[in-house]
């Protein structure tokens, strides 16, 4: 992003034409960032709470209030009962990670990070090891892209850019998506598969490549192991099976695989979405093996942080003070319900619209037995809850580092203007608090400079540290594709997978699409529920600027019809959690028996969408079940 500013003020934000992913374009969030730092919902002093109002105080006041609290709780129920509870609101190396130091020192709980992507690097370390995949530089050379529970137009669209100018050279885009969303509408070829239906889906694929004698033999003999197995259980499959199961004719099935075949260049782009389901790690796990049964390494990509050599444990502490208590992030609200914390401390993230179970996150941020204290740019809901809230400051106004997930150039983040108000960034504050408690651990005051360089040492495939700090841009090295980080060295189909992730459960060595007869056979009038991201949002950010994110919910024509629903109708969408109210539309986009709503919206009388959204866990990874919530619906009567 290249910034412009006149006498102190921002002014302009543009792509950098010389990255070769970013491409010289923005977002809609990229190109209208800079209203958010001038926004009226900014927070630019610190405040605490007076009974239903909030006043005005000193940051000496504020940090004072809010160490008195700390050692007060620290001293009475140990250092168990505080919590910290932060995400990728901000993904800077100084911003989201070495604040963390402060919080290992101290012995916080923590999350465990579950919400987002977990569960699909989960399922991918299972079978190869580590979850990174193919380097998005290629995607502008290959001859097939495949879209699976993706919708880059939107979250990806310099990654979708990319995929679009194989089309000058023949290149062909599938998306596999039960929305005919954004992407969809773009695709050369779009697979509507029912929700869930994935596993099965990718089997279906794999079978005919196997039956069809379409693999790479050699490949398989050399790098894998566990393929007679997966084999046998492809073969069990049988056509009416799998149409059950997907919703898919058998005859695009074979399509699909047959540009599978046809197309060796290819590369299968897994949606973090598709995963936040019920099956969301089985179906991560068996789509990974359409690449490798081709002859591919690590033909997929997914989220490729964990293919850089950066050293995030020492950054955030963790590798010098070991590990710390971690609570389910996705489930966190029933431990908030319970008062199993008496201090919490916020950044980075706004708990309290994004995590299911929103009854239960409400109830336990607001409970009077503990101290809440938030530090963000905005006046967010978590912020409104609290009883401490402490100013921060945006990108524009601080110096940081972000790795990024989807590529592998990194340049050092300039502060641009100064920080508005008495905004402060997370270091900052970290530092202090560390100083009024007088810890003397000597690397919670090493030099941020210092911590970066130790981290990066080795990591860089082209500059060094130096080059970094002068603000050139400087390229991550990434591991080799064709190395495995398994028991064998191998991709390993049937792992072992007591014994690799240590669980105290057996799922299947092979991924299952699971025993779901309310998923696929759901009650009458039960509806799946889906959300996922619109473009002019960042979660819940950006409503300051665009608007409340709608409160919608899209519908079949033939389910509207059959519930006497038209547009534009105030319809309730509710389940044993409790119910939303959303402005139905009715459309072609969604399938029978799918509901559609933007993410993390609320409903038109400001009740969170994710508070009939319920925090089950998976198996593997712990990740959420968001696509999974099983509701109904019915017209508002007023």
């Amino acid at each position: 992003m290249i910034v412009s500013e006149r006498d102190g003020t921002l002014v302009r934000t543009m792509g950098d034409k010389t990255n070769s992913i970013t491409q010289g374009f923005l977002c809609p969030r990229g190109y209208r960032d800079i209203e958010r730092v001038y926004s009226e919902e900014r927070v630019l002093y610190p405040y605490y709470r007076a009974g239903d109002q909030f006043e005005r105080m000193q940051w000496d006041d504020a940090l004072s209030l809010l160490t008195e609290k700390l050692h007060s709780v620290l001293e009475k129920y140990g250092p168990e009962s505080c919590l910290v509870v932060d995400s990728i609101g901000n993904m800077g190396l100084l911003s989201a990670y070495l604040p963390q130091r402060l919080f290992y020192a101290l012995k916080f709980t923590r999350t465990d990070e579950s919400i987002c992507s977990k569960s699909g690097h989960t399922a991918l370390s299972l079978h190869y090891g580590s979850s990174y995949g193919a380097d998005c530089d290629e995607l502008s050379n290959m001859e097939l892209t495949v879209y699976w529970g993706f919708n880059a137009v939107v979250s990806a669209p310099h990654l979708y850019a990319l995929s679009s100018k194989t089309r000058k050279k023949g290149g062909f885009i599938v998306v596999i998506d039960p929305r005919k969303s954004e992407t969809a509408q773009s695709a050369d070829l779009w697979i509507q598969v029912k929700p869930g239906g994935d596993v099965v889906l990718a089997y279906s694929v794999l079978k005919y490549l196997i039956e069809n004698d379409k693999v790479d033999s050699d490949f398989i003999t050399k790098y894998t192991q566990g393929f007679d197995a997966l084999k046998k259980e492809v073969s069990t499959w049988n056509y009416d099976s799998i149409e059950a199961y997907t919703g898919v004719p058998w005859n695009t099935i074979t399509k699909l695989a047959e540009l599978y075949s046809t197309y060796k260049k290819n590369m299968t782009m897994i949606g973090i979405g598709m995963q936040k389901s019920v099956c969301g790690a089985e179906s991560v796990r068996a789509i990974s093996f359409i690449p490798a049964v081709l002859g591919i390494h690590r033909g997929f990509y997914y989220s490729n942080h964990q293919a850089f050599y950066v050293d995030l444990p020492y950054i955030t502490g963790e590798k010098i003070s070991g590990p710390a208590r971690t609570v389910s992030q996705v489930a966190l609200g029933n431990f908030l319900k319970r008062g199993e914390f008496k201090f919490v401390y916020i950044y980075n993230t706004n708990p309290a619209v994004t995590l299911p179970n929103q009854k239960a996150v409400s109830k336990g941020l607001n409970r009077t037995d503990v101290f809440v204290t938030v530090h963000d740019t905005h006046w967010t809901d978590t912020a409104r809850s609290a009883d401490l809230v402490l100013p921060a400051a945006t990108f524009f106004e601080k110096e940081d580092v972000v790795i990024p997930y989807s590529h592998k150039y990194v340049r050092k983040l300039n502060r641009v203007i100064n920080p508005l108000g008495e905004s402060k960034s997370e270091l900052w504050i970290s530092a202090k608090i560390a100083e009024r408690l007088h810890l003397k651990e000597e690397w919670l005051h090493e030099d941020k400079w210092d911590v970066l360089s130790a981290a990066f040492e080795d990591a860089f495939e082209e500059g060094d540290i130096n080059d970094l700090k002068k603000g050139n841009t400087v390229i991550l090295k990434m591991k080799p594709r064709n190395e495995y980080q398994t028991p064998s060295g191998r991709i390993e189909f049937c792992p072992d997978i007591s014994e690799v992730m240590h669980l105290s459960f057996q799922p299947g060595s092979l991924p299952s699409p699971l025993p779901l007869p309310k998923l696929y056979s759901p009650p009458e009038d039960t509806f799946i529920f889906l959300n996922s991201a619109v473009k002019k949002y960042t979660h819940t950010q950006f409503q300051d600027i665009y608007g409340l994110i709608p409160s919608l919910v899209f519908i079949n024509l033939k389910d509207a019809l059959h519930h006497n629903i038209r547009d534009t109708d105030i319809v309730e969408v509710y389940n044993e959690l409790g119910s939303i109210k959303l402005k139905a539309v009715t459309s072609v986009s969604v399938p029978q028996g799918v509901l559609w709503a933007p993410r993390e919206g609320k409903d038109i009388e400001g009740t969170p969408q994710n508070s009939i959204i319920p925090d089950m866990t998976q198996k593997i990874g712990g990740g959420p079940v968001v696509n999974s919530t099983l509701v109904k619906i019915k017209k508002h009567r007023s």
